[in-house]
């Protein structure tokens, strides 16, 4: 069987299309859309045509890439470009027949047309001076790929227009067979100077650094903040809707059905050392440090595998739709991990997440963590914890104009406690803690939501 990544980036007009041409193809039983941190409807238009939807850990195709491959539970793997949607055949057939017939490990693919102006004054040059066996293939910055996703796992994704050149001289010296298929005919996109220039110092990079001209590693490092979006910023994104009401839920116990940190130390084996840290006389604020240490060396697909097996709330899908119906934004404050908690926020089509920023390096957790500013305490803050879930709330009422009496906040631990006890309506949901049932105006218990409903307006 095969999976179809597709990594996107506000592609809402034609990632629906895309899928539906993946789909042609009766091998393909897994679609895989990476979506780039889009702000457009990009997760909602890949969800209706039933995709399976990721959010990259950082923003450029080579993580996108690779977190999709992380994720495919198929050995035979397709990447199809989001915005090119208009495809007469089966692209994905002929992409995968070298690899099915066992011809091949690698597949690029090529227009019938001349390359780039890219491929031809700067991209075959090099290839000429430093790896002139490639210059067989036609197009060799063409992004239509397909491969086996055990040779995938070999090499490097650079995350930026480096990607595709790098895979093909990468999976070349690890001696993969690489066959080219044509797949149709395109005409000549023209990108402006200026993206032509950044693509060319990418691509040459890409080539350099596999010849070690310079630090590539080094590099790489330097450019990741500028890779990185604020993840308040995107989650807030301006939205088609203008709500005047907002919900928040906590995630663990509340969305799903248990805990995603405790489930990943069952898994992962670090049981005893999480409920050590718990139980120091610490602040939360190095708790959630000293936690996030527990996953260093974890893979994105890793920790999306733990959260995928806790079972979600039976009803929260239909509870949270007729919540937008009524004119409510819904969103999550958690105290895991955006990565986490954004990936619950695609599975029940909520409209944002805040959680705090795991790091990742090349997708995989190097077990730090930042706490994102606005959960900090400041003058405008309500209490005097040093980090607080209400702060986060507060100013995110503030950024759409919602008024405390328009907002419900959904928790069911001591960290909801201020939020809860802030919010227009505060509801405690299973909660195991007294103080929280005493704050809050409804307390509820059981495996659905549908009490909410008749609790807001």
């Amino acid at each position: 069987m095969v999976t179809v990544i597709i990594p996107a980036l506000n592609e809402e007009k034609t990632i629906g299309q895309v899928i539906r041409q993946a789909r042609r193809n009766e091998l393909v039983n897994e679609i895989i859309v990476v979506d780039d941190m889009s702000t457009d409807n990009t997760i909602a238009e890949a969800r209706k045509e039933g995709a399976r939807v990721i959010t990259s850990t950082h923003v450029g195709k080579g993580d996108s890439m690779r977190e999709g491959m992380l994720m495919a539970g198929n050995e035979i793997l397709v990447f199809l470009d989001a915005d090119i949607p208009d495809y007469e055949k089966d692209i994905v057939g002929m992409l995968t027949a070298p690899l099915i017939a066992d011809q091949a490990d690698f597949v690029k693919s090529y227009f019938e047309r001349q390359s780039g102006r890219i491929a031809e004054i700067l991209g075959k040059p090099l290839l000429e001076t430093f790896f002139p066996h490639l210059l067989k293939y036609k197009q060799p910055l063409s992004g239509m790929i397909a491969g086996k996703k055990s040779i995938f796992q070999k090499v490097e994704f650079d995350n930026d227009y480096g990607v595709d050149i790098g895979l093909l001289i990468d999976l070349h010296q690890v001696r993969a067979r690489i066959a080219e298929v044509c797949i149709g005919e395109m005409e000549n996109d023209h990108q402006p100077l200026h993206m032509l220039g950044r693509m060319a110092r990418q691509i040459a990079g890409a080539i350099f650094k596999r010849v070690n001209i310079f630090d590539g590693g080094r590099q790489e490092e330097e450019q990741t903040p500028h890779l990185m979006r604020e993840q308040v910023e995107y989650a807030l994104k301006e939205m088609s809707r203008h709500p005047k009401k907002m919900i928040v839920f906590d995630m663990d116990y509340i969305l799903l059905q248990g805990s995603f940190i405790r489930a990943a130390a069952q898994r992962f084996g670090f049981t005893r050392e999480l409920n050590d840290i718990l139980a120091q006389p610490k602040s939360n604020y190095i708790k959630t440090q000293k936690i996030a240490r527990l996953l260093e060396g974890r893979t994105f697909a890793e920790l999306i595998h733990v959260v995928e097996s806790i079972p979600l709330i039976g009803d929260a899908v239909q509870v949270i739709r007729e919540l937008q119906v009524r004119g409510y934004v819904c969103g999550i404050i958690s105290d895991s991990y955006h990565a986490i908690a954004n990936h619950v926020k695609n599975l029940l089509g909520l409209d944002f997440t805040l959680g705090n920023e795991l790091e990742f390096q090349k997708s995989v957790s190097t077990g730090e963590v930042k706490i994102p500013s606005q959960l900090l305490k400041d003058r405008f803050s309500q209490c005097e914890h040093d980090h607080c879930k209400s702060n986060m709330f507060q100013y995110i009422l503030h950024r759409f104009g919602i008024s405390l009496a328009d907002s419900v906040a959904v928790g069911d631990a001591e960290s909801d406690i201020c939020m809860v006890k802030m919010a227009g309506t505060g509801i405690s949901f299973n909660s195991q803690t007294p103080t929280l049932d005493e704050v809050a105006d409804y307390v509820f218990r059981g495996d659905s939501l549908k009490p909410v409903l008749e609790v807001v307006r």
